[in-house]
């Protein structure tokens, strides 16, 4: 049996015809960059996670970058993010000139561990980026209680996580600003880049949508020195479609993150692989479902062997990533992370996924543990 760690085109044949349909009245319109299509997105994002506004972009790294353009973040200043993310979430700190300050993360879910944020802050410290990472919210209660103590801003890097919830809440509304991405492997992803950043903030939302224009309202007249990132129209008519369909997805990765736990239960293998863990707040939409486990490196290469396609998110935290060596990071530092990056493996969890194949990875996993 083959599994790859996400099928697209399991997804994509369900509404392929709904799709081209969307992408040939765009190629009829001949409007690619921005434009009615990328408004409606917009507004219908805006209606999904509960925001007063969304902006899209080009990407989610580039919804980061804005965000922090934004806040007024500049060289000097620090923001205050986690080592165990993907890189954009830090590289857009750096981009600005502004230094990245780590915080480690809880040993449960993955998240940044509030408990340590204060005694890292400093006179320059700017903003806070805490990261709802594999789909489940940050303890955004606690962060922004010390944010609004502090007068520092609060971006989400919810990046992986459109339509996950906090205490009812939607991600993209727990914070000043919020970005996400449409990267194709996100739950709700595009045919190439694309991001949006939401806010209840009106002045924030019309800063961002400058800022994302070369830093100009008026064609040919610039307020700010801004940058190129502009959501296109393919992009909104392919994601307006998917975002129809988008609590379904979410449904089935939830059914199968729940059936896992059954079936690792059933094959006794708690005692080696740690499941995900749920904070009792927040409401999981499993863009991954990743597990800690044993002897990681020897487990991925049986699943390989055996047809299952895994990944390592991330192997490596940024404090101890060669472009970050002049921040002054060793070894040791931030021990959560660090044992994460060791440790986590995430299997395949899409929506598409059959009863059958779900026991197979699990199958699959016993018996390479049998043998270790």
């Amino acid at each position: 049996m083959n599994i790859p760690l996400l099928d697209l085109k399991a997804q994509y044949q369900s509404m392929r015809s709904e799709i081209l349909a969307a992408i040939e009245a765009t190629c009829d319109e001949q409007g690619f960059i921005l434009g009615p299509r990328v408004v409606a997105l917009e507004q219908a994002v805006a209606t999904y996670v509960g925001s007063a506004h969304a902006v899209g972009v080009a990407s989610g790294s580039d919804a980061l970058l804005l965000a922090l353009m934004a806040l007024g973040v500049k060289a000097g200043d620090e923001v205050l993010t986690v080592p165990f993310t993907f890189f954009a979430t830090a590289g857009a700190i750096s981009r600005l000139g502004a230094r990245p300050v780590f915080i480690d993360i809880r040993p449960d879910n993955f998240n940044m561990d509030p408990s340590l944020l204060e005694r890292a802050m400093t006179g320059r410290t700017k903003a806070i980026i805490p990261v709802h990472l594999f789909g489940q919210c940050a303890d955004m209660d606690s962060i922004n209680e010390i944010a609004r103590r502090r007068k520092v801003g609060v971006i989400e890097d919810a990046c992986q996580a459109i339509g996950a919830e906090r205490n009812g809440r939607r991600a993209g509304v727990l914070g000043d600003l919020a970005c996400f991405s449409f990267f194709p492997s996100k739950n709700l992803g595009g045919f190439g880049d694309a991001g949006m950043v939401t806010t209840n903030d009106q002045a924030l939302a019309e800063s961002i949508a400058m800022l994302r224009v070369h830093g100009s309202r008026v064609r040919y007249v610039h307020e700010a020195i801004g940058i190129n990132s502009r959501l296109d129209a393919l992009q909104a008519a392919v994601l307006l479609v998917k975002l129809k369909r988008l609590d379904q997805w979410a449904a089935g990765r939830r059914r199968n993150a729940a059936r896992y736990v059954q079936l690792f239960a059933a094959a006794k293998l708690l005692d080696r692989i740690t499941l995900p863990v749920l904070d009792a707040h927040n409401f999981h939409i499993f863009n991954q479902f990743t597990l800690r486990v044993q002897k990681r490196d020897e487990l991925r290469s049986y699943l390989k062997d055996n047809g299952v396609g895994t990944e390592v998110y991330y192997p490596l935290p940024l404090h101890l990533q060669n472009c970050y060596r002049d921040l002054g990071y060793v070894k040791g530092t931030f021990p959560q992370s660090e044992r994460a990056a060791e440790e986590v493996l995430s299997i395949p969890i899409y929506a598409e996924l059959t009863d059958e194949q779900l026991q197979y990875v699990v199958q699959t996993i016993a018996a390479f543990y049998r043998k270790h």
